[in-house]
């Protein structure tokens, strides 16, 4: 049975327990596929991507992110639950123009789409250490490091609920509930 892409849509969480389990370099690649061809402000298709799977790549990359921090220090994935790979957006700035973001938020959401329909959880960080991840991979100075997917097979299923009074994500029991505003919400048609 094929999943639809609106069934993924729905379905995707962001993860933060994964299994130990290592993620074949053709679906890391296949995942960098999808991000390739996502949508690109004037086509200046200025990303580029670091796949990460060695194990002691991925520790050095696990110390240079920072994880939920609403619910911090839980919501960072212990010993033995760690992502199995990473996949490191970056940005080459002899193909940068003002819009590049909106290519970063489509390449990635392509990325992890993809990864869901793999099978595979993910969690897209922004709060990086940039210059250590820079440092780490000796990134020349026209390389800018924009955000890490953290990849691997769920440890866990997060849950989303209808979102009351407040938008902060919370985990209780081991698992981990992420509120989101109803479509009631925020649809209008045809007004405002």
């Amino acid at each position: 049975m094929h999943t639809s892409v609106y069934d993924c849509v729905m379905k995707r969480r962001s993860v933060r327990c994964f299994e130990q389990k290592e993620i074949s370099p053709d679906v890391l690649k296949k995942l960098v596929n999808a991000g390739r061809v996502a949508p690109s402000a004037a086509n200046k298709q200025p990303l580029e991507y670091i796949i990460v799977s060695n194990p002691d790549l991925r520790d050095k990359v696990f110390e240079a992110l920072k994880w939920a921090a609403y619910i911090a220090p839980d919501g960072t994935p212990k010993e033995g639950k760690k992502p199995t790979a990473y996949i490191i957006i970056v940005v080459n700035t002899k193909h940068k123009i003002a819009d590049f973001a909106r290519d970063v938020g489509a390449a990635a959401e392509n990325i992890i789409l993809t990864a869901l329909e793999e099978g595979i959880g993910s969690c897209w960080l922004r709060s990086v250490d940039r210059k250590k991840v820079s440092d780490m991979f000796q990134l020349p100075e026209h390389i800018e490091v924009d955000s890490v997917l953290a990849l691997g097979y769920p440890g866990e299923s997060p849950v989303m609920v209808e979102m009351t009074d407040s938008i902060k994500y919370w985990r209780k029991d081991g698992v981990h509930y992420v509120p989101k505003r109803r479509l009631d919400d925020i649809v209008h048609v045809d007004q405002y």
